[in-house]
């Protein structure tokens, strides 16, 4: 019997299944996700070769994240229809085809296109946005952890690549870094998506002795809003915290170059980053199972912008690395709790879509971040004024957190009387 054909009752949510089919999870973010760090830790190699100013050279990053977020929707749709193993299997052929062609390009505008065409819409989309959706689907118990856990992949790839492609860049070039990349990562993708045949549980199918989903019925207005809006101030609120929360992640490389620290202890400092990310999101998942999605992103709003302030008054090394851990704590749960939200205010069967249009929006938020950030710095000189930037699109986001709770707890409170 085929997988697609598998009766429901063989997978079910909190299974050991579904926890197996976790780690698979993870395992293909944590490769197929690399595109996105890649090519942070590629800028001052391929700057230097194509003689691009800094908002060129950030450029491509931008690209990837834009083709990232609407790739990761079509995705979403392509596994909703034929399951999610022939997106991970397309994505693994995007990603091999993009890392190959980065290699061959002879220019900073031809290395964009292919890094937002290959690397991002057709490659790295399928291992974030739809895994994430699918993994919502497999827990009810659980979810806000297992959500995190899932996540995670994409900080453990931010965590393990920096300092191995800032190793093979200085071995035998970047060219031959990416080629390398392509021929080990698709290889490594095809092989995990084979696991991934069995379809996702229905929207609502609960096993016996589990607790009943938190989401609300088809007709709920979320927050007290129509579903369209709702999903707007979400969608606002994902670019925000992610327009911030790309300045460290997309420059702190190409910053530490800058203060004299070198690429390498950029890449370092990436790596330190990401892998306390690596702990936030897990932590956070814990929490958000405890408090709810809502109070969790509010709370990693509130620590991310205090992080981004701590990077004002440092640029030594030591500083820069206890502020960069600090950071990744702080903000590596910010994304999954959307995921979150999403479940507990919207209709089950509505979530893979609004999930993947969030996500969307929070990679539209770190191209642009990384973009502007790249510009701030070729108008002013210095990161310091990118760094403020950042910080007044966070308390954006802060204000649409705090709003949506206020609104919620108002509701139910008049519940309540």
């Amino acid at each position: 019997m085929s997988a697609t054909a598998m009766p429901a009752a063989q997978h079910l949510p909190d299974s050991r299944y579904a926890w197996v089919r976790l780690a698979i999870t993870m395992l293909f973010m944590t490769v197929g996700s690399s595109g996105m760090y890649v090519v942070s830790v590629m800028l001052p190699a391929v700057q230097a070769e194509f003689g691009a100013t800094r908002a060129d050279a950030s450029l491509p990053y931008t690209l990837l994240l834009l083709g990232f977020g609407i790739g990761g929707v079509l995705m979403g749709k392509l596994a909703d229809r034929f399951g999610i193993m022939w997106a991970l299997l397309l994505g693994a052929a995007g990603l091999t085809a993009g890392y190959v062609g980065s290699a061959m390009v002879g220019g900073i505008f031809a290395f964009g296109l292919v890094q937002g065409l290959l690397v991002g819409l057709l490659g790295s989309s399928c291992a974030f946005a739809p895994l994430v959706a699918d993994t919502t689907l497999w827990f009810v118990r659980r979810r806000g952890i297992a959500v995190a856990m899932c996540a995670s992949g994409n900080y453990i790839a931010g965590a393990v690549w920096p300092p191995i492609v800032q190793h093979f860049i200085e071995t035998v070039g970047w060219r031959q870094t990416y080629v390398g990349m392509g021929l080990f990562c698709g290889g490594c993708m095809v092989l995990l998506a084979l696991f991934m045949r069995a379809r996702s549980p229905a929207s609502g199918a609960v096993p016996a002795g589990s607790a009943p989903s938190k989401a609300p019925a088809p007709d709920a207005k979320p927050f007290g809003l129509s579903p369209g809006s709702a999903q707007a101030w979400l969608c606002v609120a994902g670019l925000a915290c992610c327009v911030a929360m790309s300045m460290p992640q997309v420059h702190i490389v190409a910053y530490c170059t800058d203060l004299g620290l070198g690429a390498a202890r950029g890449a370092q400092m990436l790596s330190v980053m990401l892998a306390f990310g690596i702990a936030s999101r897990l932590i956070s998942g814990v929490i958000c199972d405890r408090i709810g999605g809502l109070r969790t992103l509010l709370l990693g709003s509130v620590l991310q912008c205090l992080a981004l302030m701590l990077f004002l008054p440092f640029d030594g090394l030591v500083p820069l690395f206890v502020v960069s851990a600090l950071f990744g704590l702080f903000q590596g749960g910010i994304v999954p709790s959307y995921a979150i939200i999403v479940r507990e205010h919207f209709p089950a069967h509505e979530a893979g879509a609004r999930v993947g249009t969030v996500i969307m929006c929070t990679l539209f938020g770190m191209a642009l971040g990384g973009w502007m950030s790249g510009k701030v710095f070729d108008l002013t000189g210095s990161y310091q004024a990118a760094f403020i930037n950042g910080i007044g699109w966070n308390l954006l986001n802060m204000s649409i957190a705090f709003g949506l709770l206020m609104r919620t707890r108002r509701i139910g409170r008049l519940a309540t009387a």
